[in-house]
């Protein structure tokens, strides 16, 4: 009897399964009896996800076969529904579509515009060629065996030998569709721990919760995979530029990276941010704080910067303490016994993140992530200026963007995820942590190491010696601080001719600047320019290759700042960009 009684226990609590719901919000888990039929499972979605009656179908795969249909008599145990199993919510109105990429069926949002280097990636099937080993390979010169096949884009092995820490992002998606199924399970959600809205059971929070509308907790883990695998400079004139601010003043300096994302081929399927030049927004630094302030240019200096066929693709910042200034060297205190990025700068980093989301129509949002990167200018092992790159995880841009993450006051190394206010409901994060014994145990991330946030160590960042041309005009044209000047001059409105200028820059054709210069609005700059600058010495007029611009000190209708370079109105007392003094 009791074998009996336990049996029938056991048939009831099978009953009672979990089944997931995939729809554009996101996955929802609904708990249902095997026995209800289609039609109470129906109810039970419409109810629990809050959409319209007849707005949207239930499949029971991604290829949009199995409908479940509402005048279905079956149960979901005859519909071979079972505990764990995922269906997916299509909205009759969306612009959703399946199709078959990789060799997996998946639900593709063709609404969205990727990166051109996202489309080339997922076109190549990212293999890890290796020759025959002449002592373990016994075949033919055309054979294969295991020593010599290639290998998938994320093999493990591989990764560890060739020192690559975390596998590209498109090899994170090849890993994701490999396998038996294909990826049929495979959903690139984003995390989110607000309040789910539209729950009608209770009022508002604090007035209630329920499990249909409250946020789950989260773990944090470890990022495996980043959006971009290396960094690139194209010459070395960009950082110095931005460098000569700190070292004549002292203090510290932030700018945007403008440049664009190209394949990386030293990581399988890897992407490479490819930096051309940097633009240092209005703001106020000194030796230890930054404050941005608000730029009336930006929109102007993002449609010059996409007319030069580039992008804003990350930002960069100086954390620089002179050491010796004998010997130029600057001190280290960003390592792993201190911290490599603080809580703040991961929050900025997350925010910045946010508002350039990696742009994927494997995601049922649209965006997935994000290819915006940080760089960090500091003091090294050897005291010398060194330069390192990081993102912050899926994870963080997720609690930054739900407001769950904030500084702590005296360890820049810590964060903190704020408690639940009558403002807002805020879930409990942890974090898992080895102890003294070598346990891994779970811990309350109240405070968090920002570690847990980041994607870092992106290998040497690279600075491409790469010098410009040697001709003066382009040379001085290939700047976009320079450029923004010339779109924004009160003097003589320049914006609406610059386009050939703007594409020989692009396109770095000297002849293309040349002929631009010799129209009448430039000739009517350089007039302007001859007429209010002091006559030259003897043996320093305009070179052959161009004409000359104000590197200094008062010019009349402008002057240029000694400290930035930024190219200021005569009326400024005060250098616009960095603030210091004209004179």
């Amino acid at each position: 009897m009791r074998r009996g009684v336990k049996a029938s226990s056991a048939s009831s609590k099978m009953q009672e399964i979990i089944v997931r719901v995939q729809s554009p919000s996101g996955t929802t888990r609904i708990s249902v009896n095997s026995n209800q039929t289609i039609p109470k499972l129906l109810q039970k979605v419409e109810e629990e996800l809050c959409v319209g009656h007849g707005t949207w179908k239930l499949y029971q795969n991604r290829d949009r076969s199995g409908e479940l249909k509402p005048g279905s008599r079956k149960t979901l145990h005859s519909t071979n529904i079972r505990h764990g199993d995922m269906l997916y919510l299509v909205p009759s109105s969306s612009g959703l579509d399946m199709t078959d990429s990789a060799g997996a069926q998946n639900i593709l949002n063709n609404d969205v515009e990727e990166e051109e280097v996202d489309i080339f990636l997922s076109k190549q099937d990212g293999r890890i060629t290796r020759e025959r080993d002449e002592q373990l390979c016994h075949h033919g010169p055309k054979g294969k065996c295991v020593h010599c096949t290639s290998l998938e884009p994320y093999n493990e092995e591989y990764l560890q030998k060739s020192e690559i820490k975390h596998m590209s992002f498109h090899a994170h998606l090849k890993k994701l569709m490999g396998g038996v199924d294909k990826g049929k399970f495979v959903a690139l959600e984003n995390m989110s721990v607000k309040i789910r809205p539209g729950c009608t059971e209770h009022p508002p929070w604090p007035g209630g919760i329920c499990t249909k509308c409250q946020p789950s907790a989260v773990t944090l883990n470890r990022q495996k995979y980043r959006h971009v695998d290396n960094i690139m400079f194209e010459n070395h004139t960009i950082v110095d530029r931005f460098l000569d601010y700190w070292r004549k003043t002292g203090n510290q300096r932030m700018g945007f990276l403008y440049g664009k994302y190209e394949h990386h081929k030293d990581v399988p399927l890897g992407i490479r941010a490819t930096v051309a030049a940097i633009y240092e927004p209005p703001q106020v630094g000194t030796a230890n704080s930054l404050e941005l302030l608000e730029d009336r240019n930006a929109d102007i200096v993002d449609d010059i910067a996409r007319k030069l066929g580039l992008r804003k693709v990350g930002w960069i910042f100086t954390d620089l303490v002179a050491d010796d200034s004998g010997k130029g060297t600057v001190k280290n205190f960003r390592n792993a016994d201190s911290v490599f990025l603080s809580a703040e700068e991961c929050i900025m980093a997350g925010e910045f993140q946010n508002q350039h989301p990696n742009c994927t129509k494997l995601s049922p949002d649209g965006t997935f992530g994000s290819k915006f990167v940080t760089v960090v200018a500091s003091g090294d092992e050897s005291h010398q200026i060194h330069f390192e790159g990081y993102q912050v995880s899926n994870q963080c841009m997720a609690l930054v963007r739900d407001d769950c993450l904030v500084p702590t006051k005296d360890a820049p190394e810590l964060g903190y995820i704020k408690e639940s206010t009558p403002e807002q409901y805020v879930p409990d994060v942890f974090y898992k942590e080895k102890d003294s014994y070598g346990n891994l145990v779970t811990l309350l991330a109240r405070p968090l190491p920002v570690e847990y946030l980041l994607v870092q160590d992106f290998g040497q960042l690279t600075a491409y010696m790469q010098q410009f041309p040697g001709y003066r005009l382009l040379e001085t044209m290939s700047d976009l601080h320079f450029l923004t000047y010339l779109a924004t001059m009160d003097m003589l409105p320049l914006k609406e001719h610059m386009g050939p200028l703007l594409e020989g820059v692009r396109e770095q054709n000297a002849e293309t600047v040349e002929h631009w210069s010799k129209t009448d609005q430039w000739a009517t700059v350089e007039q302007l320019i001859a007429a209010h600058a002091p006559s030259p010495p003897v043996g320093t007029g305009p070179s052959a290759a161009g004409p000359s611009f104000p590197t200094g000190g008062a010019a009349g209708g402008v002057w240029t700042c000694q400290h930035c370079t930024f190219i200021n109105q005569a009326h400024n007392a005060s250098c616009e960009i960095c603030n210091l003094p004209r004179n």
